[in-house]
């Protein structure tokens, strides 16, 4: 699956007062780049969040990775990224990091080690 991350400059950080209004639908886990507690900057006012995060550009090792729903190695796989694809890092905690190739997704937890030094 050949995919590239989005173009940073295809986004803007949001200014002034940002609200949401009305319901929104939960995105299906692994899709938009957002957790109960951080989300992509470029959802701020479209999906609530406790933190809102710019991310960090970063590119896949050259053995590729497997982008997992959760930390777990039993975890269902997403999607799998190939090697030199460019991400965007949003969390690092450990050996693990959670990205997304932009803020329409797909999202999920890459082990560290897969990405290029």
């Amino acid at each position: 699956m050949s995919r590239a991350a989005s173009d940073a400059s295809q986004y803007a950080v949001p200014v002034g007062n940002i609200g949401l209004k009305g319901p929104v639908a939960k995105p299906a886990p692994g899709t938009l780049p957002l957790r109960g507690d951080l989300a992509h900057i470029a959802l701020a006012g479209t999906h609530l969040a406790a933190h809102y995060v710019i991310p960090q550009p970063r590119v896949i090792g050259p053995k590729g990775a497997d982008v997992l729903a959760n930390t777990r190695d039993d975890s269902p796989v997403i999607t799998r990224f190939k090697a030199g694809t460019s991400i965007e890092v949003l969390d690092v905690a450990g050996e693990w990091v959670w990205g997304c190739l932009g803020p329409k997704g797909p999202s999920g937890y890459i082990r560290a080690s897969d990405l290029a030094d």
